[in-house]
């Protein structure tokens, strides 16, 4: 829908005359529309948004949140003049930085341009929305705050773990079905390679995974286990995933633990009651929601409740409304026996007004293979806003030099196109389904002359796009060192920088090799994943006290190997066949086969902990053991603090059975904040810093240049790989099935795509996943992107050192065809800005 479209003729003529008007309403009229005209096109269609359904779909770096906060400023504006009611504003966003951003924004609009009390809108995440809602009405929502811990389920998560041993109890047949695979001749060491792999791995993943899926879609364990009767695979794995689902949630119930889906259920039990319903959409005039591209949908269902107000339509009778009542999919809702919500029942937003504007990328989704956010359901909101003419298009970026524009613009249309003869060649006669295309096609276009944002499109540093191909990664170093110098050298702290990787792997490996230099340069140098690995502190020092205490665990023996794999002390090994035999692989007897190198290296390690918690005294065991896993200066600051608030809590009973269940609370209610060393505000982004950061944490970020190294066909788009240790299941994974037979199903496709159609369905998902990403790391660059794949890469990160020819992005060479003058020779030792 074009802009011109869109813009109502009516509502400027209106402001025209009430500017004739030299009245109180005429002056705040006239503040409004020059707020309006400060805005671009698509901003402005935000900001002339009065009631019912909009979406609006934009491009990176089309100033998203400024739009966002001066239409809710103006929305605020409007509801002073036409009511005298005290209804307010609830604009949802997706972190609580996000959040915070938005609140300043949206206030300052109301102070400096609007002189309005800074009232009338609160802003929330989603999740505390819902807590909100879930708290007033704690008689609805069955949630005692005062009684309950929050926790975030991870694999490793002990509930999760529980819950995989009680399901192996009660099903003995079934997980004797997954451990004999495909096949197996029963040999006594592969059936204990097994069970470690199983219980430990895959039925930990499974359940993470649906649990995640199903909780976040309101599907109960009962509705999963009924949906797994229309499959046939040999493994029942959604039979599985359902016994491991409804494990979880008994733990959970007994123990008094919510996790953050609870919020959004327990938000939706009080939003069932007539009366609370009526309350809380009373108070509320409408609902505006940024990342929209990120909701699942239990977070679509909440926000439209919310949004339907029939008697704010009424109040304001002299709206415009929209052609028709917007229904998004699952818009509906229920409850189970077991106090889930599932799709498709009796509450509906039909015939009421849904005065809900959602803004999002399409195309910046890049959470929906490790969360339940699923791109799908926004897409579907802006094709039925299409439909009625609600639809609306920020395409307009400054952010970035039109190089840089150019080549994203073109990564979008190339690596759709490419999508599309796949699935046509692979599906024959098929139709390919848009509905999982990579990308939505919107263009990112340059603003217009006269844009008001400062250096708009600025002109680029060098070539802007500068596309190189290393002979290998250390060479890589050599060019990326090479040309950060040039960069920074005039003057250090007027500019900022970035190496995005796909890997914290490749980041540790960057920052070890590009210390120096920053150093001999004074050339700030952070790297954000030793923050992520601070913040592993508790977990780690946990898995190591654990084998201390118990040795002859597999589990635990298992759990310290990876803790000392991950810091790189040992080297990477199939740790399932040292796991299952403890005593072997710790001491060896003389008859036992000689152990290889890396297994003697890891052995010795271990016997070493096992020596220190013999000799030391149980006060010095954290300490030991962060030097052990050496541990930076943070890192160990952070071990110091934990050690601390340890031996407080033990104080009058010190012993090991005591400090385990210190750390073990500490690391279930996840309330331990590693020590920072420096200040947090804007950190990723200091102008006179190179900072190392992951694509995934980019995103809403900027710097003026950014380099992406590394940029290899294994990684991006990569592809599924079966780990070696888990193949005698079969050529796929039971979590990456189930995940894509529950979307399939939420979806309304008319059947369950089987096991092999479901791996398919899944493959492609990551595939168009890892695509967005390297759209959204191209796009946070202002000045100069620079990238590069170099001709020989390791395998895998985890063996940095072993280099083999690797196949470049497959984006990457249709880049350089496109843009032959970006292409550097990189055997050139200098370079020009």
């Amino acid at each position: 829908m074009s802009d011109s479209k869109f813009t109502t003729p009516v509502i400027q003529e209106l402001l025209d005359s009430e500017l004739s008007e030299r009245s109180p309403i005429a002056s705040l009229q006239e503040k409004i529309l020059a707020i309006r005209n400060s805005l671009r096109p698509g901003q402005q269609q935000m900001a002339d948004w009065q009631s019912g359904p909009l979406a609006i779909s934009a491009v990176p770096g089309a100033g998203k949140s400024t739009g966002m906060a001066a239409a809710a400023a103006i929305a605020i504006a409007r509801q002073y003049e036409r009511s005298s009611s005290r209804r307010q504003l609830v604009v949802v966003t997706f972190t609580r930085s996000a959040a915070a951003n938005i609140k300043a924004k949206i206030r300052k609009f109301l102070r400096d341009d609007l002189s309005l009390p800074q009232t009338g809108f609160f802003v929330y995440t989603l999740h505390g929305l819902a807590l909100n809602i879930a708290n007033r009405h704690s008689d609805l929502s069955g949630l005692q705050l005062e009684n309950v811990i929050l926790i975030t389920p991870t694999q490793s998560h002990r509930f999760i773990r529980t819950a995989v041993e009680q399901w192996i109890v009660n099903n003995p047949d079934i997980y004797l079905r997954l451990l004999e695979g495909h096949q197996f001749d029963g040999e006594e060491t592969e059936r204990l390679r097994r069970q470690s792999v199983l219980r430990t791995e895959v039925l930990p993943e499974l359940a993470n995974t649906v649990i995640h899926e199903a909780k976040s879609s309101g599907i109960s364990p009962e509705l999963l286990r009924e949906w797994s009767k229309q499959t046939t695979d040999e493994y029942a794995i959604l039979s599985v995933a359902a016994g491991l689902y409804e494990q979880y949630q008994n733990l959970m119930r007994s123990r008094d633990f919510i996790d953050y889906d609870d919020m959004i259920l327990a938000a939706l039990r009080v939003l069932e009651n007539d009366s609370a319903r009526r309350i809380e959409q009373n108070q509320i005039f409408a609902v505006f929601e940024d990342e929209a591209q990120d909701s699942s949908p239990l977070q679509t269902q909440l926000l439209e409740i919310l949004a339907s107000n029939r008697e704010y339509q009424q109040e304001n009778s002299s709206l415009p409304t929209p052609n028709s009542p917007l229904l998004t999919p699952n818009s509906a809702l229920s409850t189970q026996d077991s106090a889930l919500l599932t799709p498709n029942s009796a509450l509906s937003t039909q015939d009421s007004a849904l005065n809900l504007v959602r803004v999002g990328d399409p195309n910046q989704a890049i959470n929906s293979t490790f969360t339940p956010a699923d791109p799908i359901y926004f897409r579907q909101f802006c094709e039925e806003c299409d439909r009625i003419e609600r639809l609306a298009t920020m395409d307009r970026a400054g952010r970035s030099t039109r190089i840089i524009i150019e080549a994203a613009n073109f990564a979008l249309k190339w690596i759709n196109n490419q999508w599309l003869a796949i699935t046509k060649t692979n599906n024959k006669q098929q139709i390919p389904d848009n509905r999982q295309v990579p990308f939505r096609l919107q263009t990112i276009r340059p603003v217009e002359v006269g844009d008001p944002q400062a250096n708009a499109n600025p002109a680029p540093v060098g070539r802007g796009l500068e596309l190189h191909t290393p002979h290998d990664i250390h060479h890589t170093v050599e060019l990326l060192s090479q040309r950060v110098i040039e960069l920074f050298g005039e003057d250090p702290t007027k500019n900022s920088a970035a190496i995005l990787v796909r890997e914290n792997r490749q980041g540790r490996w960057l920052a070890e090799a590009l210390t120096p230099l920053c150093k001999e340069h004074k050339i700030t140098l952070y790297d954000v994943g030793e923050r992520d690995r601070r913040s592993h502190v508790p977990q780690e020092i946990l898995a190591l006290l654990q084998f201390c205490d118990r040795p002859h665990s597999p589990d635990y023996l298992k759990a310290a190997l990876e803790a000392l794999v991950q810091r790189q002390l040992i080297p990477t090994q199939d740790l399932n066949a040292l796991a299952s035999l403890p005593e072997e692989f710790l001491y060896p007897g003389p008859l036992a086969a000689p152990q290889p190198e890396t297994v003697q290296k890891a052995a010795r390690l271990c016997r070493n902990l096992l020596r220190a918690r013999l000799e030391l005294p149980l006060y010095q065991l954290i300490s030991f053991l962060a030097l052990t896993l050496n541990y930076d200066q943070a890192e160990l600051a952070t071990a110091d603090k934990l050690a601390e608030r340890v031996n407080q809590q033990i104080a009058g009973n010190s012993s090991m059975g005591g400090m385990l269940s210190a750390l073990s609370e500490i690391v279930s209610s996840e309330r331990f904040e590693p020590v920072e060393t420096e200040d947090s505000e804007e950190r990723y982004t200091r102008r006179g810093q190179l900072t190392i950061i992951t694509m995934h944490k980019a995103k809403g970020l900027d710097w003026d240049y950014v380099f992406l190294p590394f940029l290899h066909e294994n990684l991006i788009p990569g592809r599924f790989w079966v780990p070696p240790q888990s193949q005698f299941l079969g050529d796929f994974t039971l979590s990456e099935v189930a995940r894509a037979q529950i979307r399939a199903t939420l979806h309304e496709e008319s059947i369950i795509p089987d096991v092999s159609q479901a791996w398919e369905v899944a493959k492609n998902l990551k595939t168009s996943e890892e695509y967005r990403l390297l759209y959204v790391a191209m796009t946070r660059a202002k000045l100069l992107l620079w990238m590069s794949a170099a001709q020989k890469a390791p395998f895998t990160w985890s063996k940095p050192d072993n280099l083999q020819e690797q196949a470049p992005c497959p984006v990457f060479p249709a880049l350089k065809r496109q843009f032959p003058e970006c292409v550097v020779n990189s055997t050139l030792s200098k370079m020009n800005n």
